[in-house]
Parts: structure tokens; C-alpha cells; sequence
């Protein structure tokens, strides 16, 4: 198919890699190389440690690797906290690969930002990732004054299939009495393994995500055999009560297959009388933020650092 892409967009997306998820190994490795090939962020004014969350009901440990704004000897004022779900469609991606967006996120905000190592698919199918983001919740609260975070200002962020599970987190603390998250950042979110919204069925060669992708992806995630009923802690849009859940931000592409669920989620969170924004961005495709030469990547970056200001109570910049 043809595609109306924002012009500034247009020249790279032939030079974009187009692994497909049959070969989980050589997808890892190509991410990996994508994001090494973007540069570093200068994480020098951070403290940064890697810590071993419990794992939820038995589970192993989970490590998560905090990035702390350093005080300079300062008394210790609570920052907010963010819990970081990094994206991959639930079979790649890593700490290590989102290194540089989570510590720019801390050194752009001056939060604490918590990035989870969860386990990823095939291997670890759900609720394994799922499990493991909810272990790091509970860490990150209860390690809220060792930290130097304002448990009352803890929120989730997540892209793609980060999205996805930071759906699912909100809806599983508030079903299992869990610690409190005061905001969901949605970023192009996984949320529905039914794949029959318009844009999934169109969208079947675009860059970067594609249906053929998103269905190997979820029958990676939910196992072989197939469960007969999907848990809404795996797909949030199968939720049928939203209700109690904290505000949200959803964000979506044009041309992404995802982009018809997320924006059903949205409405669906509305409608809930969940405060909820919606944004959806003209002439992109899926994870083209990344490409930040482009106006529309500028102000979809600029437009999420002031949402997240404005979600964790922080002052506007001087």
C-alpha cells in the first residue's frame, strides 16, 4: 500500500530494518543495533544502579535499573517516580536498549525513573512480563524513601508493547490492592490480541509494526495453545470495567495497525469517567518519534515532556 507520510518522515523509512519476529534472536540483535545506531545520552549528572526487585508470587527476581538526578549534597527533596516499561512487542527489547530514553526522561523531568527488566516471550509467555512490572511496583513504593521518591507521585509509562503492560499494570494494581500509580502514559499501545480494528486490518506492510508482526507477537505472548478466554491483565481492551483507574495519556500514529485500539481505549477510559487525553499524530507510523529531525517527532517529544510535567505535579522549567 501506498501511504500519505509527513514528507520530513518519508526519506528514511526504505532505510528502515524490516526484521520480522520468526527469528526472536535476530530481531533482538537487529534492535539493538537500531538503537546503538542513534547515539548516546549524556547521563553524567544521574546516579544510576541496578537493584533486585522480589518477584511477584514466587517469581525470580527482577532487576531494575533506577536513574536518580544527583542533589549535590543538597537535603533530599521526594521526587516523582516513574515506573519504565519498555517496548518490543513483548519478545524484544531491554534495559539496556532503552537506556538512553530513560535516562534522558530522568535528566529532562529531574524525577527517579525505574526501568524493569521484565521477561519477554516466547520463553516467558503471560503473565510472566506482567507479573514482573507489578514485583518492580511494589520494590519501587516500598523502596520509596531509600530512593528519594514521593510514593504519592508514582506513575507508569510505557510504548508499544510497554504501553500495553502499563495498561494492564493500572488495571492489575487496582484489582489486587496494589500501591497506588497517580497517572498511565500510553504511548502507541499493544492492547487488543482480536486484531480487528480498521487500522489493524489495513495497515499489513508498514514500517516498523505490521499485522503480520502484531499476530506472531501475541501468539508468542498468550503461549501455544492459545488460552480459550484472554485476560484483560494480557489485552486491556477486552476490560469491561475501567472504572477507579488512574488519569491516562494516549498517544497513536496514523499509519500504525495499533492505532484503532488505542484510540478505543481512550474513549473507553472517558467513558469510564477516567480523566483520559488522546493524541494522535498525522502522517506517522509506529515508533517514528525516534526519528527527531522531523517537526512532528519535535512536537509529539516536547508535547509528552509537558504531559508527564503536568501529570507528576512538577513546575514548569525556569
Amino acid at each position: 500500500m501506498a501511504y500519505d507520510f509527513d514528507p520530513e518522515l518519508l526519506p528514511i523509512v526504505g532505510l528502515l530494518p524490516d526484521a520480522g519476529l520468526e527469528d526472536v534472536g535476530a530481531a533482538r540483535a537487529m534492535l539493538e543495533e537500531l538503537v546503538a545506531s542513534l547515539g548516546t545520552v549524556d547521563d553524567s549528572g544521574l546516579d544510576i544502579e541496578d537493584h533486585r526487585a522480589p518477584g511477584y508470587e514466587s517469581a525470580l527476581d527482577v532487576t531494575v535499573r533506577t536513574y536518580r538526578p544527583r542533589q549535590h549534597g543538597a537535603p533530599v527533596v521526594p521526587a516523582p517516580a516513574l515506573l519504565y516499561l519498555h517496548g518490543g512487542g513483548f519478545v524484544t527489547g531491554s534495559v539496556a536498549v532503552e537506556h538512553g530514553a530513560a535516562a534522558a526522561m530522568a535528566s529532562i523531568l529531574g524525577i527517579v525513573v525505574a526501568s524493569v527488566e521484565y521477561r519477554l516471550a516466547p520463553e516467558h509467555p503471560f503473565p510472566a512480563g506482567l507479573h514482573d512490572c507489578y514485583g518492580a511496583l511494589v520494590w519501587l513504593h516500598a523502596s520509596a524513601a531509600e530512593l528519594g521518591v514521593d510514593p504519592a507521585r508514582v506513575g507508569v509509562y510505557g510504548q508499544s508493547a510497554g504501553g500495553g503492560l502499563a495498561a494492564a499494570l493500572a488495571l492489575f494494581a487496582r484489582d489486587h490492592g496494589g500501591p497506588a500509580l497517580c497517572f498511565q502514559f500510553l504511548g502507541i499501545p499493544v492492547l487488543d490480541d482480536r486484531l480487528d480494528t480498521p487500522s489493524m486490518r489495513a495497515f499489513v506492510d508498514t514500517p516498523m509494526w505490521s499485522r503480520p508482526k502484531a499476530e506472531l507477537s501475541w501468539r508468542y505472548y498468550l503461549g501455544e495453545p492459545r488460552p480459550a478466554e484472554v485476560s484483560a491483565y494480557a489485552a486491556p481492551a477486552r476490560a469491561t470495567d475501567l472504572r477507579g483507574l488512574p488519569p491516562a495519556y494516549v498517544s497513536t500514529m496514523e499509519f500504525d495497525p495499533l492505532r484503532d485500539e488505542g484510540i478505543g481505549y481512550a474513549s473507553a477510559l472517558l467513558a469510564a469517567g477516567v480523566p483520559a487525553e488522546l493524541h494522535s499524530y498525522p502522517g506517522t507510523f509506529h515508533g517514528s518519534s525516534v526519528m527527531t529531525a522531523a517537526a512532528v517527532s519535535r512536537r509529539m517529544n516536547a508535547e509528552q515532556t509537558a504531559v508527564l510535567r503536568r501529570a507528576l505535579g512538577l513546575a514548569p522549567p525556569a
